[in-house]
C-alpha cells in the first residue's frame, strides 16, 4: 500500500509539473480541463496497469531461500503436546496500524464534506427560489454571493440588477458544462488521499480553469470592459465551499482578467498535449517492470517459497488431492484442464519442481483409475502393479529428477520427442560445447538446413536455449546470441558453488560450506539487528520480515529489499543485510554468477 501511495503522488507530481510548465498559460481551457481530469484518474489507476510485454522484458530470478533467522527468545508454536484442557480467557488487544490513521483522516474529511453539504442545504431551504428555464435560482437574502451547484444558481439580492445578467451568463456555463462534477471528483480524492497536498493543488487548478472557461463564454455576450469593471468593482461574500463555482473569488480575479486579456493560443501549441503520451508510457514501463520484479520476489517469498519448503512427494500428494476433488464435478474438470492439462510444457527440457509434481500427480490419478478398473474386472496383474510403482517412484526427490536429466537417456528421449519439423539437441553447457557436442550440433544443423521438412532447430542446456527458425527452405534466421531463461527453481543442492563466507571456505564439502554460510548469516543478523526499533514503534508480538537480496559476482550484497509490518523494520533489515561482509562469490560451471536469496526474519517483542 505504501508503494502504491508513493507511486500515485509521484505520478501526480509529474503530471502537474508538465501542466504548469507547458499547458497552464495556454488558452485551450477545455483541453486543459480534460488533461487535469484524465491525469488525476491515471495517477491512481496506472499503478494497477501492467503491460504483459513489458513484464516479460524483466528476467525472472532464481532465488535461494535461506532458513528463517530467529532473533532472541520466541515463544514456540502450540502443539498437541503442550495444549492443556484449561480454558484461557484473553483480553483483546489493539495493535496499532498506520491504516487506522488513514481511515481516521478519511472520516474527518468525510465529515467536512457533510458539513459543506448541510451548509448548502440550509441556504437552499431558507431562501426564495424561482425557475428560469432548467435553472433554479436561489435568491440569497442580504448577500453579495454568487455561485452555482449543478443546476442551482445562488445569487445575492444585493447584487446590482445590471450585473446579474453577466453573472447569470457566467454561472450558466458552469451548469451546462457540469463543472460541479469535476469538483466533486476532487472532493472524493481529498477524502481518500487527504494527506496528499497535490490533490488540493489539482482542485485549485481545475477551479481556476472553470472560471476561465465561463469567462471566455460569458464575455462573448457582454461588453469586455464592463465585465472587467464588474470583476474589480467590489469584493463579494462568496460562500467558502470548495465544490461550488463562485463568480467572485479574490484569489482568482487577477488571473481571470489576465487570461481574458490574453490572445488566443495558436493551434500549433496543441502539440504540447502529446507530451502526455511518452509520460504515461514511461510510467507504464515503470509500474509493469517493477510489478514483475516484486511479483517474482514475492512469489518466491510467499507462494513459491511454500513449494520450495515442500518435498517433491509432498507436492505430488498436494496436487493429487486437488485433482481428485476437481474431477468430482463438471466445473472442476474444466478447472483441471486449464490448471493441469493446458499448463504442461514439454518444450522445456528441465521443468520446475512444481511442474514435475503436477505431471506426476496427473499420471498418478490416471494410473489409479486404470488399476482400480482392472482390479474390479479381475484382470490386475503383478506386472501392472510393478509398472505403476516404477513410474510413480521414478523420482523420490527433485534432485533425482535433475540428476536424471543429466543422463544420455533423458537427453535422447527429449530430443526424439520433438514436434514435427523440429530438431532438438541437449548439451551440458551452451556456451562451452565439447568436441563431441560440436559434432552432434553440426550433424543436426546439416539435417535442419538440407531437409525442407525441418523448420526449427533448438539447442539447450536446460538453463538457456538458442533457436534457429527457417520460414523458407532458402531463408534461415539465426538467433545464437539471444538466450531465453527458463524459470527453474534452483534448490541449494543444485548450484555448483553457492556464495560462501570466508570463514567457511576451509570446510571440505559444498554441503558443509552452505550450512556454515547459512549459520554465519543467521548469527550476523542476530548480532546486528536492533530489536528495540519495534519497541519504540509500539509493535507487540511476533514480527516477521521477509528480505530479498543478491550476492553479486564479486561476493558483495546488492539490491536488498524487505517486507515488514512497518517501514522502519524494513529499513533496519536492509541496513543489516547491507552490512554483511564480502563473500566468496557463487559459481556455476566455473563462472562467477549473481545469486539471489530470500531470508525470513522473525523475532518477538514483549509488552
Amino acid at each position: 500500500m505504501l508503494h502504491y501511495i508513493l507511486q500515485t503522488v509521484a505520478f501526480q507530481l509529474f503530471f502537474l509539473i508538465v501542466y504548469d510548465l507547458f499547458l497552464k498559460k495556454e488558452t485551450f481551457f477545455n483541453w486543459n480541463r480534460a488533461y487535469l481530469l484524465i491525469t488525476a484518474f491515471l495517477s491512481v489507476a496506472l499503478p494497477f496497469i501492467k503491460l504483459q510485454s513489458v513484464k516479460h522484458m524483466v528476467p525472472k530470478q532464481f532465488i535461494i531461500r535461506l532458513p528463517e533467522v530467529i532473533i532472541g527468545n520466541v515463544e514456540p508454536a502450540l502443539s498437541p503436546q503442550n495444549i492443556t484442557s484449561t480454558p484461557i480467557i484473553t483480553e483483546p488487544t489493539l495493535v496499532w496500524s498506520w491504516s487506522y490513521l488513514w481511515f481516521f483522516g478519511m472520516t474527518i474529511m468525510g465529515l467536512f464534506l457533510g458539513i459543506k453539504i448541510i451548509k448548502l442545504l440550509r441556504l437552499y431551504s431558507k431562501n426564495q427560489k424561482r425557475w428560469k428555464g432548467n435553472l433554479l435560482i436561489i435568491q440569497l437574502i442580504n448577500s453579495n454571493a454568487a455561485f452555482s451547484f449543478f443546476y442551482y444558481i445562488f445569487l445575492g439580492d444585493n447584487i446590482k440588477p445590471e450585473e446579474k445578467t453577466a453573472i447569470l451568463e457566467h454561472e450558466m456555463v458552469h451548469v451546462n458544462q457540469k463543472h460541479t462534477l469535476d469538483l466533486l471528483v476532487f472532493e472524493v480524492f481529498k477524502i481518500v488521499f487527504w494527506f496528499n497536498p497535490l490533490v488540493y493543488i489539482y482542485q485549485s487548478r481545475i477551479t481556476a480553469l472553470h472560471e476561465f472557461i465561463a469567462d471566455a463564454k460569458a464575455v462573448k455576450h457582454n461588453n469586455r470592459q464592463a465585465y472587467y469593471q464588474n470583476l474589480l468593482s467590489q469584493v463579494f461574500d462568496t460562500q467558502h465551499i470548495s465544490f461550488v463555482n463562485p463568480f467572485f473569488k479574490q484569489s482568482l480575479i487577477k488571473k481571470r482578467i489576465m487570461m481574458l486579456s490574453k490572445s488566443k493560443s495558436k493551434q500549433i501549441h496543441l502539440v504540447k498535449y502529446a507530451l502526455l503520451i511518452p509520460l504515461v508510457f514511461s510510467m507504464l514501463i515503470y509500474t509493469s517492470s517493477y510489478a514483475q520484479k516484486i511479483k517474482t520476489e514475492e512469489t518466491v517469498s510467499q507462494n513459491d517459497t511454500k513449494n520450495q519448503e515442500l518435498t517433491l512427494q509432498e507436492l505430488i500428494d498436494k496436487h493429487y488431492k486437488e485433482i481428485v476433488e476437481l474431477m468430482k464435478t463438471e466445473e472442476g474438470k474444466k478447472v483441471f484442464f486449464e490448471k493441469y492439462m493446458a499448463s504442461l510444457n514439454f518444450d522445456k527440457y528441465i521443468n520446475t519442481i512444481d511442474e514435475v509434481a503436477k505431471f506426476q500427480a496427473q499420471v498418478k490419478h490416471m494410473y489409479n483409475g486404470v488399476i482400480e478398473k482392472k482390479h474390479n474386472e479381475g484382470t490386475l496383474t503383478d506386472q501392472d502393479i510393478e509398472r505403476y510403482d516404477k513410474f510413480l517412484n521414478r523420482y523420490k526427490t527433485y534432485q533425482d529428477y535433475l540428476d536424471y536429466k543429466k543422463t544420455d537417456e533423458a537427453k535422447e528421449l527429449w530430443e526424439n520427442q520433438a514436434h514435427d519439423g523440429v530438431v532438438r539437441l541437449v548439451v551440458d553447457d551452451l556456451k562451452n560445447l565439447t568436441a563431441d557436442e560440436n559434432k552432434r550440433r553440426d550433424k543436426k544443423l546439416a539435417l535442419f538446413i538440407n531437409d525442407d521438412y525441418y523448420h526449427t532447430f533448438v539447442m539447450t542446456d536446460g538453463k538457456s536455449s538458442t533457436k534457429m527458425v527457417s520460414k523458407k527452405p532458402s531463408t534461415i534466421t539465426e538467433e545464437p546470441k539471444v538466450f531465453e531463461d527458463y524459470d527453474i527453481e534452483v534448490p541449494f543442492s543444485v548450484i555448483d558453488q553457492a556464495p560462501t563466507f570466508i570463514d567457511c571456505e576451509s570446510l571440505t564439502t559444498n554441503t558443509e560450506k552452505k550450512q556454515c554460510t547459512s549459520n554465519q548469516i543467521a548469527e550476523f543478523v542476530n548480532k546486528n539487528f536492533n530489536t528495540k526499533i519495534a519497541d519504540s514503534l509500539g509493535l507487540t508480538g511476533k514480527q516477521r520480515i521477509s528480505v530479498i537480496f543478491k550476492i553479486d559476482k564479486n561476493g558483495a550484497v546488492k539490491n536488498a529489499r524487505a517486507r515488514a509490518p512497518h517501514p522502519e523494520l524494513e529499513k533496519e533489515a536492509i541496513r543489516v543485510i547491507n552490512l554483511l561482509p564480502t563473500m566468496i562469490p557463487g559459481k556455476q560451471k566455473g563462472e562467477p554468477v549473481v545469486v539471489p536469496y530470500s531470508l525470513p526474519i522473525m523475532f518477538q517483542t514483549h509488552e
